[in-house]
């Protein structure tokens, strides 16, 4: 265990953190478990944001078992949970390193111990870059893989390997669409050669790309958008593996929801070529969730993309819940939660009520959120449906990360539901 998560373990949670009942004497988020609290009943001040660890568990293997069947390497994303608890333990089960997308989050993960990083984003010009060496100077021992989309990309980046003291730098050619990313050959050759032109200082080390930023809302479309993405991805690799041809190189790509287009159209590549790996990004797969996530493993499943043995991707869990308890029942049909949007992510479909809590759980089938305001959450009552002043109801969410940075701990719970766990969320 580095020093740093040790510290964060010997930290302390007091009564100004979301989710600690007021009145509750500072503890150390290592000794939270020690409390037994339950959220479904009503032991933790609400509303208060939990993490399954049972399913998060079962999807870091399911998906570990994934990469190892089709020879990929996982480098999640930790944008999504911004936890050093939980990227360290990622690691520490087998994962290649860690993705960040700035240098606030590459800064936090190097305290905590996580060397091997791909930084998945350009980070702007000669002061960024500047930025970005002080803090390779600062830690000698990491091996940071940055993303280049120009030759402006590539002049931030030598500045950051001279700030450093002159250590090379590995440089990714982004490949993209719809973002970041060179669009066509001839940006693609002017990035290597930008990158040649630095050489001493700056390193050709592979090729990234983003596929999510393909997508459409047709599926066939889609499909074939990513496909000529990875046909470009390919192309690519192959003018970056002409000028390096013995040094080990990383192909990366692969968000939550079309994975198995990223390892269809780059496995092969990074197979036949015998030095090197493909690193899959994904971060929110850890997590799922009740809507953006749920669609997109259903639609991964449609088309049979999930190839695991005889797991499909409907095996994947939600892992994330919101509490929160009934306000008010100010008329019939309507009932008022205490949460809103500074509580719940709501950019891809609002939380979806899934029990009850009332001296056991009750299903919620008769119960919609409507909408939000900053905190409080309009949920539409069918007739017929008991809910009560009091009643605490767990709900589901829609897209992890969006919702986790809103809190600035997460609270993992055992399968009994009772509190395990205190993870302190680093967002800035």
């Amino acid at each position: 265990m580095s020093t740093f998560i040790d510290a964060l373990l010997d930290s302390g949670l007091d009564d100004s953190i979301r989710g600690v009942p007021p009145g509750t004497a500072p503890l150390r988020l290592r000794d939270v478990a020690a409390m037994g609290w339950r959220p479904a009943a009503g032991d933790m001040a609400l509303p208060v944001l939990t993490l399954d660890e049972d399913a998060f568990a079962a999807n870091r293997d399911l998906i570990f078992a994934y990469a190892r069947r089709h020879g990929v390497a996982l480098a999640p994303h930790a944008k999504t949970p911004m936890a050093p608890q939980i990227a360290t333990g990622l690691v520490e089960a087998g994962a290649w390193g860690a993705t960040v997308a700035n240098l606030q989050q590459a800064s936090v993960l190097l305290r905590a111990g996580v060397t091997r990083l791909i930084l998945a984003n350009e980070i702007g010009g000669r002061a960024s870059g500047e930025r970005l060496g002080a803090l390779l100077a600062a830690h000698p021992v990491a091996h940071l893989h940055a993303f280049a989309d120009s030759p402006a990309a590539v002049e931030t980046l030598a500045a950051a390997a001279r700030r450093a003291g002159g250590r090379p730098l590995p440089v990714l050619v982004e490949v993209g669409t719809g973002r970041g990313g060179a669009r066509d050959r001839a940006a693609v050759e002017a990035i290597i050669a930008a990158v040649v032109a630095q050489r001493g200082l700056l390193v050709l080390d592979g090729v990234a790309t983003y596929e999510g930023a393909a997508a459409t809302s047709d599926p066939a479309e889609t499909a074939a958008n990513i496909a000529a993405l990875m046909d470009r991805t390919a192309e690519a690799f192959a003018l970056v593996r002409s000028l390096v041809p013995e040094r080990p190189l990383l192909l990366t790509a692969g968000g939550s929801a079309f994975f198995d287009m990223v390892v269809a159209g780059l496995a092969p590549v990074a197979e036949a070529d015998g030095n090197a790996t493909l690193v899959l990004r994904s971060g929110a797969i850890f997590f799922h969730d009740h809507g953006v996530y749920e669609r997109a493993l259903g639609a991964l499943d449609a088309r049979r993309g999930f190839a695991c043995g005889g797991a499909t991707a409907a095996d994947f869990r939600p892992a994330l819940r919101l509490w929160a308890e009934v306000l008010t029942r100010p008329e019939p049909g309507l009932a008022i939660c205490g949460f809103g949007m500074r509580d719940a992510s709501f950019d891809q479909d609002l939380p979806r009520p899934l029990r009850v809590h009332r001296d056991g759980a009750l299903p919620a089938d008769g119960l919609r959120v409507t909408r939000l305001n900053d905190q409080h959450a309009f949920v539409a009552v069918a007739a017929g449906q008991e809910l009560a002043v009091g009643d605490i109801i767990e709900f589901g969410i829609s897209h992890p990360c969006t919702c986790i940075d809103r809190w600035r701990v997460l609270f993992g719970l055992d399968a009994e539901g009772r509190v395990r766990t205190a993870y302190r969320t680093f967002f800035g």
